[in-house]
Formats: C-alpha cells, sequence, structure tokens
C-alpha cells in the first residue's frame, strides 16, 4: 500500500514532486563535494601552497584506480539486478559477492602497481623539487586504502540494487563526516601536513567499505548478502563491458585534470595548479547540483519510457530542461559574485595568488550556464537505453573537446585561454547535445509519436 506522500515512479510528476524526488541525490552529491572542499581547505591553509598543488597535481593519478569500483559496480549491479528479477536469488548473491570480492583483489594488485609507479609519474607530471616530497608523502599513504576506495565507489550502486538507497546516504554521511572531524584533528591539530590528510581520507573510505561490508556480510532486510562463491568469466565480463561507460567516464576526468595541470605548470607554474585545484574544489558543488538532478530524474525518464507514457515523458523534459535552466542563473552569478570570497578561503595568505584564482574562478564560473544541458542530456539518454548517444556526449565533452581546447585557447589567450577551455568544451558539446534530442525526439517519443 503507497505511504502517505510517498512518491512513485509511476506518479505524474509536477515541478515540485519532481524537485522533492530528486532533493535526496542533490543532497548528497552537495554533501559529497563539501567534505572535499574541508579536506582542500585545511590542507591549502595548515600545509600551505605548495603543498595544496602537490596534491591537486597527484590526485587525478590517484584517482585512475578507483574507476575499476564504478565499472565492476555499474556493471556488475545491472547483472545482479536482472538476475534477482528472473527470480534467482542464489544465484545474484554469487554474482554479487563475486564482484566484491574481485574489486578487493584488484584493489590489492593496484595497490601494489601504484607504490612502484608514483614516484616516476610524479616526476613525470612536471612535480618540482619542492611539490615531489608532498606527491610522494600524500600519494603512498592513499594508495594504501585504494581497496577500500574501490569497495565504496561500488557499493553505491549496489545499494541501490538492494533498495537500501537510505542506507547508502547514511554511508555517505558517515564518510563525510568522519574526513572531515578527521582532517580538523590531524591537519589543524596534530599539523601532520599532508599526511595527515592523506590518513583522514584513508580512513573514511575505510568507513565507507567497512560499514556495507558488514551489512551484507551478514543476514539483512535486502535480498543481497555475501556468500561463498567462485570465479564466473562470463558475468565478469559482462559485468566490464555493462559498466564501460561509467569507467571512461571516470577515467576522462582525471585525464582532463592532468592534462590541465601539465599546461598550467607551463604557463602559470605551481600558482596555476593552486588555482585549478580551487576551481575543481568550487565547481565539484555547482557541477554536484546538476549530477544530483539528473541522477535522481534518470529513474523516473526510464519508467515512463518504459510504460509507454509519452506525455508524461515529454513533461518532465521540459520541466528538468526549465527547472535546470533557471537553476544555471542562479549558480553562475553565485559562482561569478563568490569568486573572491572562495578565493580567499582557500589563499588568502597570498595576495597575488588570490587575484589569480578570483579572476580564473570567474571565467570558468561561464561554463555553469552552459554545462546543465550537456550533464542532463548524457543522463537523459542513459535513462532511454541509449548508451551510444549519452556515451557520445560524455566522450566529446569530457576527452575530445576539453582537451583541444586546453591545447589551442593558449595559443591565442595565454593563462585565460585555459580557464575558458571549458567554455569552449561546454558550447561544442551543447551543439551536439541540442542535434540528438532533436534528432530523436520522435523515436523516443518525447517530441511527438515514436517511429
Amino acid at each position: 500500500m503507497k505511504e502517505k506522500n510517498q512518491i512513485q515512479l509511476s506518479d505524474h510528476f509536477t515541478y515540485g514532486r519532481l524537485l522533492r524526488f530528486t532533493l535526496p541525490t542533490i543532497v548528497m552529491m552537495i554533501f559529497t563535494s563539501i567534505y572535499g572542499v574541508v579536506d582542500g581547505i585545511f590542507v591549502s591553509n595548515v600545509a600551505g601552497a605548495a603543498a595544496f598543488a602537490a596534491v591537486n597535481l597527484i590526485m587525478p593519478v590517484l584517482m585512475i584506480p578507483g574507476v575499476v569500483g564504478f565499472m565492476l559496480g555499474a556493471g556488475g549491479s545491472a547483472i545482479v539486478a536482472k538476475t534477482l528479477g528472473e527470480g534467482d536469488t542464489q544465484r545474484a548473491r554469487r554474482y554479487f559477492s563475486m564482484m566484491v570480492y574481485l574489486e578487493t583483489i584488484l584493489g590489492i594488485l593496484l595497490t601494489v602497481i601504484g607504490l612502484i609507479v608514483l614516484e616516476p609519474v610524479t616526476y613525470l607530471l612536471g612535480a618540482d623539487e619542492q611539490m615531489a616530497p608532498y606527491c610522494l608523502e600524500y600519494g603512498r599513504i592513499v594508495l594504501l586504502g585504494l581497496p577500500a576506495f574501490v569497495i565504496q565507489n561500488s557499493f553505491q550502486y549496489f545499494m541501490i540494487t538492494a533498495n537500501r538507497p537510505g542506507l547508502g546516504l547514511a554511508i555517505t554521511l558517515m564518510s563525510g563526516c568522519s574526513n572531515m572531524l578527521l582532517d580538523f584533528l590531524f591537519v589543524f591539530v596534530f599539523r601532520w601536513g599532508v599526511a595527515g590528510a592523506a590518513w583522514a581520507s584513508g580512513f573514511s573510505q575505510c568507513v565507507g567499505a567497512a560499514v556495507p561490508l558488514l551489512y551484507f556480510s551478514r543476514k539483512n532486510k535486502s535480498l543481497l548478502r555475501l556468500v561463498r562463491t567462485r570465479l564466473e568469466w562470463k558475468p565478469i565480463l559482462k559485468a566490464c563491458s555493462n559498466g564501460a561507460s561509467e569507467m571512461i567516464t571516470n577515467l576522462s576526468f582525471s585525464v582532463v585534470n592532468m592534462l590541465y595541470n601539465i599546461q598550467l605548470l607551463r604557463y602559470a607554474g605551481r600558482d596555476g595548479v593552486t588555482t585549478y585545484g580551487v576551481i575543481m574544489y568550487g565547481g565539484y558543488i555547482f557541477v554536484g547540483i546538476y549530477l544530483g538532478y539528473s541522477a535522481g530524474a534518470a529513474p523516473v525518464v526510464s519508467y515512463h519510457y518504459g510504460a509507454g507514457n509519452y506525455k508524461e515523458l515529454k513533461g518532465i523534459l521540459k520541466k528538468s530542461v526549465l527547472l535546470l535552466g533557471m537553476a544555471s542563473l542562479l549558480l553562475t552569478l553565485t559562482a561569478l559574485l563568490s569568486a573572491e570570497g572562495l578565493a580567499g578561503i582557500f589563499v588568502s595568505y597570498d595576495e597575488n595568488l588570490m587575484r589569480l584564482t578570483a579572476n580564473a574562478l570567474r571565467i570558468y564560473s561561464v561554463s555553469y550556464l552552459i554545462g546543465w544541458m550537456n550533464i542532463f542530456s548524457s543522463a537523459f539518454f542513459t535513462a532511454l537505453n541509449d548508451g551510444v548517444s549519452s556515451g557520445l556526449i560524455s566522450f566529446l565533452r569530457i576527452f575530445l573537446f576539453q582537451i583541444s581546447m586546453i591545447f589551442l585557447l593558449p595559443l591565442w589567450f595565454g593563462l585565460d585561454g585555459i580557464w575558458g577551455a571549458i567554455i569552449a568544451a561546454e558550447l561544442m558539446s551543447l551543439t551536439v547535445s541540442l542535434f540528438l534530442l532533436v534528432r530523436h525526439r520522435k523515436k523516443y517519443g518525447y517530441g511527438g509519436e515514436t517511429v
């Protein structure tokens, strides 16, 4: 029986109902972003600009192994959910357990590889003699927590499959709060510098992995549980195939961030990397709102498309475009007005660096006015089970357009060209998003009769 005020996917979605349904996902994205920002604030203000720049230089490299969790989590959860739908709960549990155990093994293996290649990669990225020790100190500690990071990423998907999204949000809150508390203790109180920030991140990731492992290792209210299993290559390869788009998206982000840092070291030195770090921390919150809404609205889109409710599907698209468009105006204005204040939070100890950062933030903020449409369009096509269109938007936006602009625009506009690369990339991606939305309007029924 439907509880009072409980929103169902089959409901008619008004503006208010759509906002209520997507709000938990938006809040989770914002909170995840905030505790990352707190991490950066402590490092920058206590450990200093060189340490902050070093962390931002090496961070994209440390994030790359974590894509295994996104790949096996997204791909594996699809297989597990399908198997549950077929009524074979025992086999679903075996597949679920196999994915978790495999992630643990791969996490340990990637940790060993990462520790071996960390030093040469650090110098390959362009770290100078002052930044390199910080990169190595931070990187080695974070890599020790890599297995937990991989597992934590995968459980973001498995919690939804287990129909325990509330528990997933609670674990995110626990992990984030522990990270912020330990940042305060290790970095501010104990003055452990970048090592303190790394240990804080590692412990918080262990919380994010240990709690769901404990939950699924015993009898629980969901259909999933960790059981004895064995490696089966067919479902493993299928999971890798299913989750390839999530892996490529997250991998592309890391590659793009590394290339930004390499270019910034050429044009602005260490200060450029520091400034880009501030931009990324601020961007996590603004873009996180778009990502949260898009992820929250996706199941609604999928349901009504599957049910053939094309009028409702058209309404959801129209309402989403209007809501996100209005939000983009507010967020862009907020970002422009808060540029100096945000720069001051991170780098108030250096007046020249603060001016550089505030100027970069203002230029970069213009992208928030455009990027929402590309983020939502990609999620919209994913929800319609059109992985080709979704993947095309993501690949062109994150990888091809942005990378090309990072290297081309500075030739004419210097350092400002690097800050503006994202604007040019979003504009080019917007043409692709709009083209695909118009092209497929009849095929999927959101713009007329299906064909």
